[in-house]
């Protein structure tokens, strides 16, 4: 059984289910707990396909390993001074990229959650250029969060069920074939291209990261996966029984993968582990061509797991769930230096542009208040700790280790990055939103790679021009302007005292609307995000939050 095809079937089931029980929510959890979950293969090794014996005569194109991770706060890493737990996880891994290349100070997400951003990244382009304007998700995991408020919530959600009949089939959702990718672009210049982890773009026949550009694809396409079974004797969990979507993610995800498209079989271990085990064989099997792998990991996305090993090294942190998520990132860091030692151990090293980035902030719904500091705001949200990512780029032969630029730059720029890189043409025949960021990094151009960035989720809708900011969040009838030169973790909204300008910024985002389509789906929910606490903590009135749209 394909994986879309289980959980539309789920999300079927629990839509009669939820109607049935007129939101009853012990009957209807219960249920869900009771799901038969697919059929998932025991483990079976992957073979990556060989490249030749010896390497072909003359200059070779720089490989590309790129590594996106999930729900990564900006200080869930150490570089900056901060780290899990006041820096009690260390991230020698990923902040050696940083060190040894380029860190960008104001890199952003091309959305404030993961499909979205995803989509921006893999293209080049707003994914609202394309109508990819929200996560895709089962109607009843929408229905879910539409409806069940956090205890102690003032703002509740709210779930549009009169728009369920004009919602796709669930693996329909997807970004359209026509788009093209990264990997479909660098196969042009005899790239050899290696998917590996999360997907989130599409499950239908021609979404599928195999049909999408890449020659060899080990992960899933849904937007989550268990890390190991909940009662695997070596891992340790840590749940939020206030938030829906933690309570649909545990019983409704399956610990599995697939392998171009192949039937669902289970890893061997820890997800994060086992994907960068295979990614290691991959580079060893490709040594002597290019390369793109496309390194997108789970971690450190709920359910929250961690293996025990991981967890009793950080028997110092206190909070369980805060240990469990040190974990993760212990776990994770360790895995993207298992990687970054293969490049070395091939002699692959100074010909690799290794990039590092999260696709949004870190998410409010687990809990932990730290995560995105010194910015307000979370994943779903516009202010800066939803889409201010960890953003490096390490390339020895052409970055001096220790460089930084600070003017803003987006996801949306990768696409063109890497293409420049490798040699390859953009395309001619559709607007690319990103820059090659190379000429900025080696001090061949100057100044802003952009003037202007824009975000957008349904009725919540952002512009950075300059280093003014504008949101606004029509279902609220409410905009933020902040001036971020001055004010960088925007805590002061000069919207009153500059009108002229928030008209001026607005007739921005209107013009961004008029270049933009429709969205290929409508979104089924509209739910509250308080930006400066976590869920779980009781909301009270005068608290600042955004609507959003998915």
């Amino acid at each position: 059984m394909k994986l879309w095809a289980w959980v539309g079937g789920v999300a079927a089931v629990l839509v009669v289910l939820v109607g049935a029980a007129a939101m009853n929510k012990t009957f209807v959890l219960s249920t869900i707990a009771r799901m038969r979950l697919p059929h998932v293969e025991p483990n079976r090794p992957v073979v990556w396909q060989p490249g030749p014996a010896a390497p072909a005569a003359g200059e070779r194109q720089p490989n590309v390993v790129f590594i996106l991770v999930d729900d990564m706060g900006y200080n869930d890493i150490t570089l900056n001074g901060g780290g899990v737990a006041n820096g009690a996880v260390p991230t020698p891994n990923i902040d050696s990229i940083a060190r040894d290349g380029v860190v960008f100070g104001r890199g952003y997400a091309g959305n404030a959650t993961c499909a979205p951003s995803r989509a921006a990244v893999m293209t080049g382009r707003y994914a609202t250029r394309f109508g990819f304007e929200f996560t895709p998700a089962p109607v009843a995991f929408e229905r879910m969060v539409g409806t069940e408020a956090e205890p102690g919530s003032i703002v509740k959600p709210k779930f549009f069920k009169e728009r369920v009949k004009d919602v796709p089939p669930m693996e329909q959702l997807a970004v359209p074939s026509s788009e093209i990718t990264i990997a479909e672009l660098l196969k042009t210049r005899g790239y050899h291209t290696l998917h590996f982890g999360k997907w989130h773009l599409g499950a239908a026949p021609g979404s599928r990261p195999e049909q999408q550009g890449f020659d060899e694809s080990l992960g899933f396409t849904a937007g989550a996966s268990m890390f190991l079974p909940e009662k695997d004797p070596g891992v340790v969990n840590a749940k939020q029984d206030w938030d829906p979507i933690d309570r649909f993610l545990w019983p409704n995800l399956p610990y599995m993968v697939q392998y171009n498209g192949s039937e669902m079989f289970a890893p061997k271990g820890y997800m994060t582990d086992y994907l960068a085990d295979e990614a290691v064989k991959a580079i060893a099997a490709n040594k002597n061509r290019p390369f793109f792998m496309f390194f997108a990991p789970n971690a450190i996305h709920t359910p929250l797991q961690a293996t025990k090993a991981d967890y009793d090294a950080l028997s110092q942190i206190q909070d369980h769930r805060l240990r469990v998520y040190g974990a993760m990132v212990r776990n994770l860091d360790r895995n993207i230096g298992k990687i970054l030692q293969a490049l070395k151990d091939q002699g692959l090293d100074d010909n690799t542009l290794v990039i590092f980035t999260s696709d949004n902030g870190g998410a409010g719904y687990i809990g932990l208040p730290d995560i995105n500091k010194p910015f307000r705001g979370w994943k779903s949200t516009f202010f800066e700790g939803g889409v201010r990512a960890p953003f490096f780029m390490r390339w020895p032969a052409a970055i001096p280790a220790g460089s930084r630029l600070d003017a803003p730059v987006g996801h949306v720029d990768i696409f063109s990055t890497v293409a420049a890189a490798a040699g390859a043409a953009k395309p001619s025949d559709r607007v690319i939103d990103g820059v090659d960021l190379m000429p900025y990094v080696t001090g061949k151009a100057e100044g802003r790679p952009h003037q202007t960035l824009f975000w957008r989720s349904g009725q919540y809708k952002v512009v950075l021009d300059g280093d003014w900011k504008l949101q606004s969040n029509e279902a609220r009838n409410k905009v933020w302007l902040y001036d971020l030169a001055a004010d960088p973790t925007e805590q002061h909204d000069l919207s009153k005292a500059e009108p002229e300008r928030v008209k001026a910024m607005l007739a921005m985002l209107e013009a961004q609307d008029k270049a933009s389509v429709e969205p290929l789906w409508p979104s089924l929910l509209q739910g509250p995000v308080f930006i400066d606490h976590p869920s779980g903590v009781p909301q009270k009135a005068g608290e600042e939050y955004i609507l959003w749209d998915n």
